[in-house]
């Protein structure tokens, strides 16, 4: 049977996202080119790109709601149902794999009772398996709405969404602190994060992912890790040979 057209957003709600999205709209010389961020904007409405935002969208730029959902079904930070406060990823790409990330996949969905893609009862945290974030260098690394938790164990990932579910304060190893899902939606669609500090507190890489580019300004090697063990002295009957 054929969907009957989405619904659209009460009056109040459409004129608030209008006035966002004509920002985002702005920025660009082709209309069509604001779709991913308006995109982010709808889903920080409802949690998800529901077929309302979908209709918004394609209505905004002048786009069939068929290429819009092409869009959005194509990249997998748009989420196509409904998910928790906190979306929790575990790399499991190759490094972070083998250096633990599978070990912390599975942990934390049998402590968390969820499968991958699945929410906690309470609506919290929505567990998923990620692809390589770029932070190789401190692997294996957990997302939470897209912020750093370095160098993660079996142990620590569960007291992160424990901690996560029991509503206390968790801090990024490093960038911005943590907002909800929404909210960090939001600033991806390209709207200031208004919190007080938090542009400052975003820092920069660490000295693991420095250390190449040190390399390549020719500042010479600098050991991130602790010194390699001296090789053992040569004897003179070793030399002789």
């Amino acid at each position: 049977m054929p969907q009957l057209p989405a619904p659209d957003y009460p009056a109040e709600v459409r004129a608030r996202l209008e006035a966002d999205a004509a920002q985002l709209v702005g920025r660009y010389p082709d209309r069509r080119s604001a779709l991913l961020p308006l995109l982010h904007l709808v889903q920080a409405e409802e949690g998800y790109v529901t077929r309302t935002g979908i209709r918004f969208c394609a209505e905004q730029l002048g786009l069939t709601t068929a290429e819009v959902t092409a869009v959005s079904t194509f990249y997998t930070m748009y989420r196509r149902e409904q998910g928790g406060d906190y979306q929790v990823g575990v790399c499991t790409n190759t490094l972070c794999a083998v250096l633990g990330g599978d070990a912390i996949f599975g942990a934390l969905q049998q402590h968390l009772g969820v499968g991958n893609g699945e929410t906690t009862e309470d609506g919290k945290v929505t567990l998923e398996h990620i692809e390589c974030n770029a932070a190789c260098d401190y692997a294996p690394v957990v997302m939470v709405n897209w912020e750093f938790f370095d160098n993660q164990t079996v142990e620590s990932a569960k007291k992160l969404v424990d901690d996560l579910r029991a509503g206390r304060t968790v801090e990024p190893t490093r960038g911005a602190p943590l907002c909800t899902y929404r909210e960090t939606e939001r600033i991806l669609a390209g709207f200031p994060d208004e919190r007080p500090g938090a542009v400052e507190a975003s820092g920069g890489a660490g000295p693991a992912t420095l250390a190449g580019l040190r390399l390549a300004r020719g500042e010479g090697a600098h050991r991130v890790g602790p010194p390699r063990p001296a090789p053992p002295a040569q004897t003179s009957e070793e030399g002789e040979g």
